[in-house]
């Protein structure tokens, strides 16, 4: 019966192969998406505007093969609409197809010729066809037929006549056999087991699972009994077998557990080798193959073809939970994944090496995860290590256990090390783990500045330029992307290259902040009432309300001992912290005052018990430091000072001239003199205003910080946690030393609460009466679940605060109207992109990203922050 349906794999190369006129295009277009199909006679019309001039066609092809090239790279099915009868022609195709690790697959168009050339006939821009094209082609395609697997097409579809072609009604697409990307976990991530199975049946029970074994081993369970922890799977790395004292028990095991849908595992180097044995290949019984005999000769037939189809049946890699988790032997790179060829099964198996030989006479293999880059966390094994190591999102949990060393497992996505101890030393590796462990020892003395730092924090030492330059687009959780244009890019690149503190300190940037809608309420430019109408037409039934301090905002990052300092961010002699401000730039000129402040934060988070209650070492806070003339100081004097200066000099004598004219009665005078003495009364309000925030900054004792997000600690971020609880937790530190450090006083405010809006209000009244700048509303949610992201925070600032930022006749006649015709929508629009950059990078230092991806975050805060906006929104 002819096929109704046809079976290719998910991401394949599908050649169309037939004879002109055998209707190719027409079965592409009715099976295929049109943007998958790429047709010869469209590129040649691509480039020469018609589709059948042949002296086009190696432009056309060159086109074709272009295109095909970069939807391979892109991982997409591609349909190749052409004649393809002959092998040169299909041979460069194949190439692309092994270049980008896709499998080939075949679909024959075979029809008579005479249905070919009546076809053609039909059709006028066919008539150059000459008689001989058709049967040329089809004995070419003839001869073609016994060599297409040979020439490495995994799926071949041989449609032998017009009925087979019509009966196919649809193309099923198989998931390629990596692909587990609806297996979200949680693993429990295995590395090399080398037959040690009591350390196996160890380490399973410290992770939570029971094993229990029978005495009869029964040809169906294998003899034993597992259960894991609730939800939990393990995954197996390969090498179960050789060198290790009982490799068919490790292999019982986990055939069993895979068998009853505990675990998933890949095949090793060492695996594959017994697998060819077991197909009666001959094989090298060398790196402890011949231990693995000894210990199979005692297995039944039974149980040896059990680990011959369990080992046929494994496969190279997978690709887990939504793409995020990759698994092979020996590592996969990221164009690598989830892809189909020799090649991909290759690298899983062994790795790469750069054909050099290290002093044991073993091969070096070449570092692929130093340049990796994927997005993808992979966990592979193949290569002892002394201890499992981050870098670039990659893992190397082969911890030697054969070799005297541990065997461990990682959770995910916990990202949490378990290991075991090895019983003893099974085997002497040729490169002894000593060795290992003996270079990490002597890295670890600080024999050399840099050897002290984690492989991850050595590559991270120097940034790469072409991460931040040009037009970026960055994928974030909160927006599905925030575009850096490069214009911006470049602007950012001059304060960071010249200005900025050491990179590894800089884990995040706040974000601006956006006032609230412009108030229509007399002498006013901002008032409570519009921040609250604003989260209430977004859905947010309870905000936070933070008096605003008139400091510098900055960011601190503080360890608990230079030690901590060095474990977490990787610097040396730095001491243990940084305040920073929003740009990036060191917080303090003076390093010993800077000393101070930091050791006596320390001592206030010791005292109030921050350590031990949140399990860390380090800390990152959001915070203000008072007052504004301790970093403004030089901006004050020759900006707001100079006007006050030059205003209360000028205006007094104006008015006085001005009140000796309006005495002998001139004309206008009086309406002159009145502006005047408005603008004199203004320009001192304006003066009192920016003094109300100054005071000489001599020593430690003159400075206060004001705390408001506990942003980070050891293994979490606290974006989850409401404001309430940010307010209530800094309190608690801040109740340790009252001296330097000042609560924020707020108020909780349910909008929906007539009474609570008016007290709010009220208290922003008082505030911004006693001099006070303002205050910050913010809804209760760190980030309120919803479809739409509300803005993190509104200011809304007082009256007097105001001439500070429009200057000292804001409120006179005529200036106000033109203010209150401001737009805040682009400040909005600024806002919620540098706070989602900020969540994200922080998210991924916290989560033990490349210090590249965190600053992919941190430097678009910088680069936004160079969009023309309004700077006194």
């Amino acid at each position: 019966m002819p096929l109704t349906t046809l079976k290719l794999p998910e991401l394949s190369l599908v050649l169309l192969i037939g004879t002109s006129g055998s209707g190719k295009s027409t079965f592409a277009r009715r099976l295929f998406k049109l943007t998958e199909i790429v047709s010869s006679d469209h590129c040649r019309g691509l480039v020469s505007d018609n589709e059948n001039d042949q002296t086009a066609t190696p432009d056309a092809f060159a086109l074709l093969h272009y295109l095909v090239g970069v939807r391979l790279k892109r991982g997409l099915l591609t349909v190749v609409d052409a004649t393809n009868v002959q092998p040169e022609a299909r041979k460069s195709l194949i190439q692309l197809a092994r270049e980008y690790h896709v499998l080939p697959a075949a679909i024959i168009l075979d029809v008579p010729d005479y249905v070919a050339e009546n076809r053609n006939r039909a059709r006028a821009e066919r008539q150059h066809l000459g008689r001989h094209v058709v049967p040329q082609q089809r004995q070419q395609l003839r001869r073609s037929l016994k060599f297409l697997k040979q020439e490495g097409f995994r799926h071949i579809y041989h449609l032998h006549n017009t009925e087979e072609i019509d009966a196919v009604q649809a193309i099923v697409r198989d998931p390629l056999y990596s692909n587990r990307k609806q297996d979200t976990g949680p693993f429990d991530i295995i590395g090399d087991v080398h037959g040690c199975y009591q350390e196996l049946v160890q380490l399973l029970t410290t992770l939570g699972y029971t094993i229990e074994t029978d005495a009869t081993q029964d040809a169906r369970d294998l003899g034993m009994r597992v259960t894991a922890p609730a939800g939990r799977r393990a995954l197996f790395l390969g090498d179960l077998v050789d060198r290790g004292p009982d490799s068919p028990a490790v292999l019982r095991l986990v055939m069993h557990m895979v068998q009853e849908g505990l675990a998933l595992c890949v095949p090793g180097n060492h695996d594959i080798k017994l697998l060819r044995h077991l197909h009666g290949k001959h094989v090298n019984e060398q790196h402890g193959f011949a231990e693995t005999l000894a210990q199979l000769a005692n297995e039944s037939d039974t149980f040896k073809n059990q680990v011959r189809q369990f080992l046929d049946g494994l496969v190279s890699h997978y690709v887990l939970d939504g793409s995020k988790l990759v698994v092979a032997h020996a590592g996969m790179r990221e164009e690598m994944q989830g892809r189909g060829s020799g090649a991909v099964r290759a690298f899983a198996l062994y790795g790469e090496t750069t054909g050099e030989i290290d002093e044991f006479g073993l091969p070096v293999r070449y570092n692929w995860a130093a340049e990796y880059r994927g997005r993808a966390m992979v966990v592979y094994g193949h290569t002892p290590v002394p201890a499992p190591e981050w870098l670039n999102n990659t893992i190397d949990i082969d911890t030697g256990c054969v070799f005297g060393g541990r065997l461990t497992a990682l959770r995910y996505p916990e990202r949490e090390l378990v290991s075991v101890p090895a019983a003893q030393v099974y085997c002497e590796p040729v490169r002894p783990l000593d060795y290992l462990r003996q270079l990490a020892e002597a890295a670890n003395q600080g024999q050399e500045a840099n050897s002290q730092l984690t492989a991850q924090q050595q590559h991270d030492d120097v940034l790469d330029i072409r991460d931040v330059t040009g037009k970026q687009i960055i994928k974030t959780r909160l927006l599905p992307s925030v575009t850096i244009r490069e214009e911006n890019a470049v602007a950012a690149l001059e304060v960071m290259s010249r200005f900025a503190l050491n990179p590894k300190w800089l884990l995040y940037l706040p974000p601006t902040m956006s006032p609230s809608e412009t108030s229509a309420l007399p002498d006013m430019l901002e008032h409570p009432a519009e921040a609250f109408d604003y989260f209430r037409r977004q859905g947010v039934e309870r905000v936070v309300c933070e008096e605003k301090h008139m400091g510098s905002r900055v960011v601190v990052v503080l360890a608990r001992d230079e030690e901590a300092a060095q474990r977490r961010f990787g610097v040396i002699g730095e001491g243990p912290g940084r305040c920073y401000t929003r740009t990036g730039r060191n917080f303090f000129n003076d390093s010993t005052l800077e000393a101070a402040f930091l050791a006596r934060l320390q001592e206030a988070l010791t005292k109030s018990g921050f350590w031990e209650q949140f399990h860390t070492d380090w800390l990152c806070l959001d915070a203000e430091l008072l007052p504004w003339s301790a970093k403004a100081q030089q901006l004050i004097k020759d900006q707001y000072a100079a006007v006050a200066a030059a205003a209360t000099a000028a205006l007094p004598e104006a008015a006085a001239v001005l009140t000796q004219a309006s005495s002998r009665g001139l004309d206008g005078i009086e309406t002159l003199l009145a502006r005047t003495t408005a603008r004199q009364t203004a320009a001192e309000q304006y003066a009192d205003a920016y003094r109300r925030y100054c005071w000489p900054v001599e020593s430690l004792a003159d400075l206060r910080l004001a705390p408001f997000h506990l942003l980070a600690t050891e293994g979490h971020t606290y974006f989850e946690k409401d404001h309430a609880w940010h307010m209530e937790t800094l309190r608690a530190i801040c109740l340790a030393d009252e001296g330097l450090l000042r609560a924020t006083p707020y108020r909780v405010v349910h909008l929906q609460d007539l009474a609570d809006v008016e007290a709010a209000t009220q208290w922003w009244l008082d505030l911004t009466a006693s001099g006070g700048e303002g205050m910050v509303v913010k809804p209760y949610d760190f980030i309120p679940s919803g479809r739409n992201l509300v803005q993190p925070a509104l200011k809304c600032r007082g009256r007097e605060y105001l001439r500070i930022i429009y200057g000292p006749d804001y409120l006179l006649p005529g200036n106000l109207e033109r203010l209150r015709e401001r737009s805040v929508k682009a400040k909005r629009n600024l806002a919620l992109r540098e706070f989602t950059l900020g969540v994200e990078g922080l998210e991924r230092f916290v989560a033990g990203q490349p210090l590249r991806a965190v600053h992919q975050c941190v430097f678009g805060v910088l680069a936004l922050e160079s969009e023309a906006v309004d700077p006194r929104l």
